[in-house]
């Protein structure tokens, strides 16, 4: 591979990793630029919502005169085809990748790139898949109907159950009771080759995605649980043949209960990091006086800010454990709140980034009902820059749409409905902040 294709494919990764797609993610070995591994977040408002779907991206040596190779990881060890277009044996079928026919102008050309497949990837994740498959476009009668409706049914189930809840029980090496004694299937295991060392570049972000969409999953499951009976056969469609389908059944039920379970280590976790730090600050490790340098650099800087009013405190004196009070601003909704924020960091900062939990009950798009907060820092190792967009995504009275950054479904659906519902939502932030106060 020339000098010239290694620094495109160079390029091309840095401008993902530093945009601002909160659904596309994308990372490599050092030694190799050629292998990527890439991270989709299922769109919301279709049966791949808020889903962690990977996928093995291989540059060869004419790219980008040709296109890469590219293949579905999260495919249940070869056992599930999530899209009529993503086979169970992860071949990803796309007219610019030259596995599928396409029209005169589909094909691939060097103007294209790594984030041009991803999205056309991501295309296919549509809130009707069914019409994905050739032939079935126009598919409208009441037996198509019927069949899109139980075919979108089983990808959601599928999706909850296979990308997200068997990775995080996976990352946390958590056995729901029902599996113990069974051969645990790890299908990053399988991908990689036996004398390679696991790859696994998106463990940090999906827990912490699983955070922000706890509630989300919660609220989705409970509106269509009742419409499966449990231990129901998902049904087969025209399309699917022998190794290449989506078999099951629904058990939202246990689904609920393993989310739970996940969510719980989670916290356990979080947690597990005060005596982490403590121990690491006893130590004298470099990372201890990485963030103490870093909380009174900080300090210092809010000390002399006007725009807002922020007190600082380290809890029991550990730099892993952060308290930040934020005054709610003058004239906002806010005025006159008093609100408690707790940011822990891993020893392992900044490869595994803080979880921020508002402490002070909010009712608040981007504050789950938890505590958790949905935030973007614009630099990922400067504690700074997390202040200020945790202070950012708490104040900002007028966001741009995003739904990927939703984390409390009951105040997101006031705060974008209609201005009745906006004024509703914002007397409840109103009386939250006021709640604070007193």
């Amino acid at each position: 591979m020339s000098n010239q294709s290694i620094l495109r494919i160079s390029r091309e990764l840095c401008d993902i990793q530093r945009g601002s797609d909160l659904s596309l993610a994308v990372a490599c070995r050092d030694s190799d630029v050629r292998s990527v591994r890439a991270l989709i977040i299922g769109p919301p408002d279709t049966p791949y919502e808020f889903g962690f779907f990977e996928f093995s991206v291989k540059f060869g040596k004419e790219y980008p005169a040709k296109a890469p190779s590219v293949q579905c990881i999260t495919t249940n060890g070869g056992r599930t085809r999530f899209n009529p277009n993503i086979y169970a044996q992860g071949k990803v079928c796309l007219s610019i990748l030259g596995t599928w026919r396409g029209e005169r102008g589909e094909e691939w050309s060097s103007a294209q790139g790594l984030e041009s497949i991803l999205i056309s990837i991501q295309s296919l994740m549509s809130p009707d898949p069914y019409e994905n498959e050739p032939g079935f476009e126009e598919a409208n009668s009441d037996y198509d109907k019927k069949l899109k409706a139980a075919y979108i049914a089983k990808i959601h189930h599928e999706t909850m159950r296979v990308s997200v809840i068997e990775r995080l029980e996976d990352y946390l090496k958590i056995i729901p009771p029902e599996k113990k004694g069974a051969v645990r299937y790890d299908a990053e295991e399988d991908y990689q080759s036996s004398d390679a060392d696991i790859f696994e570049p998106f463990k940090d972000l999906c827990k912490r995605r699983f955070l922000w969409y706890y509630n989300s999953y919660v609220k989705k499951i409970n509106e269509v649980k009742d419409k499966h009976k449990e231990n129901a056969k998902f049904e087969r469609m025209p399309f699917e043949g022998p190794s290449n389908e989506m078999v099951g059944m629904f058990q939202y039920e246990r689904l609920l209960n393993r989310l739970a379970a996940i969510r719980e280590a989670l916290e356990k976790e979080t947690l597990s990091w005060i005596d982490d730090g403590l121990q690491a600050s006893k130590q004298e490790l470099s990372i201890a006086n990485n963030l103490q340098r870093q909380f009174e650099q900080t300090t210092d800087h809010f000390e002399h800010a006007d725009s807002v009013q922020l007190d600082f405190e380290l809890v029991q004196g550990n730099p892993f454990v952060w308290k930040v009070v934020l005054f709610g601003p003058p004239m906002s909704n806010l005025d006159g709140g008093i609100f408690n924020i707790k940011i822990y960091l891993s020893t392992h900062f900044p490869d595994i980034q803080p979880r921020v939990k508002v402490e002070t009950p909010l009712f608040h798009h981007r504050i789950s009902k938890d505590g958790v907060l949905c935030y973007s820092a614009r630099r990922s190792d400067d504690l700074r820059s997390h202040i200020e967009a945790i202070v950012e995504a708490i104040k900002d009275d007028n966001p741009t749409y995003d739904p990927r950054t939703l984390v409390n479904p009951e105040a997101s659906a006031l705060f974008w409905g209609t201005p009745e519902q906006k004024k509703l939502y914002s007397r409840q932030l109103r009386r939250s902040a006021q709640a604070s106060f007193e």
